[in-house]
């Protein structure tokens, strides 16, 4: 069995992801259609906060004008804000999922399912530690999570660990071929497993002592309890926002 690792799981006949983390630069697209999600998802967690600041800015401007200032400017400035609210209400009903959703937060290690406004359930998990390791044939990987929005690819039980290269690096032994019976673990991703694309997934672990610190490998991993909870809660198709 590997050490405190996470990942991708599959073997024959097995539900499966593949290697969790690709050790190469992106290409130019990729760049720009990441950084587009990026901001759409910064507008749909940032909206909230944004409508609330604009609202105080209306109160406090209502309570504020001077006694001179005559009522159709201070009417029009607060039809400006007010428009500038509308909107933002209704971009942010636009990006707000209508079925559940998995909310990340890397920096705090916490996950949030949320059902439109609603927040359904909060945990704890951790994420990726963005430690980097070099192989002797010059290949490298950064143990990070991706950050971006996604969508629920598949809906593991049961899932097996199928080890990477890097799982074999690590602990200084040469990587077997790939259908070799090392590469497969079972029991060690807990219960379910949902992917979310390039071999990245959210699962259990038998780590639990280590939950709230970045020390995976690039997966989301969960205590039994949230991870049940995500699982029956997401479908596939379902997004999961990480930041």
């Amino acid at each position: 069995m590997c050490s405190d690792l996470d990942m991708s799981s599959s073997a024959p006949d097995q539900a499966t992801a593949t290697d969790a983390l690709p050790p190469a630069s992106k290409p130019h697209w990729f760049a720009t259609a990441a950084a587009g999600i990026a901001a759409g998802l910064l507008l749909l967690l940032a909206a909230p906060a944004l409508e609330s600041s604009i609202e105080k800015v209306v109160e406090s401007a209502r309570a504020t004008a001077p006694p001179s200032t005559t009522s159709g400017v201070r009417t029009a400035q607060e039809r400006q804000l007010r428009r500038r609210v509308a909107e933002l209400r209704r971009r942010f009903k636009r990006l707000t999922p209508a079925g559940h959703y998995l909310i990340v937060d890397t920096a705090n290690n916490r996950i949030f399912v949320k059902s439109g406004d609603h927040l359904v359930h909060e945990g704890i998990c951790s994420t990726g530690s963005y430690v980097m390791l070099r192989a002797g044939d010059k290949r490298t990987w950064v143990f990070k999570t991706p950050r971006g929005m996604f969508r629920v690819h598949a809906k593991l039980e049961a899932p097996v660990w199928r080890k990477p290269d890097w799982a074999f690096i690590e602990e200084g032994r040469e990587p077997p071929p790939p259908t070799h019976p090392d590469r497969f673990e079972f029991g060690v991703l807990g219960e379910y497993a949902l992917a979310f694309g390039d071999g990245y997934l959210v699962h259990g672990t038998l780590y639990k002592r280590l939950l709230g610190m970045p020390v995976t490998h690039g997966c989301v991993r969960l205590g039994d309890e949230d991870l049940r909870i995500v699982y029956h809660k997401l479908q596939e198709g379902s997004r999961i926002f990480v930041y």
